[in-house]
């Protein structure tokens, strides 16, 4: 396999947080193909009660998500790593066609091979909605805040 997508397993403090940070960028760009990329071929997913298996599902996948979840903006929070594993909690929020925003609150649990490409994914959400006055996020990390532990409060 000539793909690689440093860092690679086993990870530290340091490089979980730098995956941490380059998911949360790519799937910020809300581009499904660039947001793939990190995944290996045959990466498996669960998210909420969708199962996923390859990079092809994963674009046509996000490609409806950000079809539906307008203006998306995502923050994620290292919880905890272990050798090639890595726990996540995050925090997005979006709106709809008819304009109600929400705020989806959620664990991700990532599991990597050691190419450094997440083969496992797997995702528990649930979304409360908000009015727009109470949005948090209006765009990427400010250059400031990038690898710094998030403020998660729950509403």
């Amino acid at each position: 396999m000539s793909e690689t997508r440093p860092p690679f397993p086993p990870f530290d403090r340091a490089t979980a947080w730098a995956k941490v940070q380059a998911a949360e960028d790519a799937w910020n760009s809300r581009d499904p193909h660039k947001v793939a990329l990190g995944y290996s071929p045959d990466s498996v997913w669960r998210n909420r009660d969708v199962f996923l298996e390859g990079r092809a599902a994963i674009v046509e996948f996000l490609t409806a998500k950000w079809e539906r979840e307008l203006d998306y903006v995502l923050r994620k929070s290292l919880w905890a790593w272990h050798d090639n594993r890595i726990a996540v909690r995050f925090q997005y929020e979006w709106h709809d066609h008819e304009g109600q925003w929400v705020r989806s609150y959620g664990n991700e649990l990532w599991e990597f091979d050691e190419h450094g490409l997440n083969r496992r994914r797997e995702a528990s959400i649930n979304d409360v909605r908000i009015t727009e006055s109470g949005r948090r996020y209006f765009g990427p990390r400010s250059e400031y805040e990038r690898g710094v532990d998030h403020d998660f409060t729950l509403l």
